[in-house]
Formats: structure tokens, C-alpha cells, sequence
């Protein structure tokens, strides 16, 4: 292995692209954790904190509901 002048060993490539790597992905995960602080301030979604809704709760929505004309009012 070769050695640099100081007397130290070069970084890998592969090493250093690993860390790159690493800190891609902890760049991305922070900026999708802020992204979904914003938007659920702004009341876009509400299942962070809150949790998600109990379904089984909902009213149920059946083919024919969903296909029918909606009324005008």
C-alpha cells in the first residue's frame, strides 16, 4: 500500500464512499422528518403524533356509493 508523504495512509475510495453514502442518507432522512413536521403543522397530515385513525370506525364505502351520481343540491 502506498503512503503518502506525512507518512500516513490515503483514505480508500471505497471507505470514503461509503461515508458519503452514510451521509447522504442521514441527509435525506432528516429532510423527510422536517418535511412531515411542517406538514402536519400546516394540517396536512395528523398520524405522527396522533397515531393513524381506527378504520374500523369510518363509515364504510361500498362499489355502488362510489360509481352513484352525486346529488345536486
Amino acid at each position: 500500500m502506498s503512503v503518502t508523504s506525512d507518512g500516513r495512509r490515503p483514505v480508500s475510495l471505497a471507505r470514503m464512499q461509503i461515508v458519503i453514502a452514510l451521509a447522504f442518507a442521514a441527509v435525506v432522512l432528516f429532510g423527510a422528518d422536517r418535511l412531515m413536521l411542517w406538514l402536519e403543522s400546516h394540517g396536512h397530515v395528523r398520524w405522527r403524533r396522533k397515531g393513524r385513525r381506527d378504520l374500523s370506525q369510518e363509515p364504510r364505502a361500498t362499489l355502488d356509493s362510489l360509481l352513484a351520481e352525486p346529488s345536486r343540491r
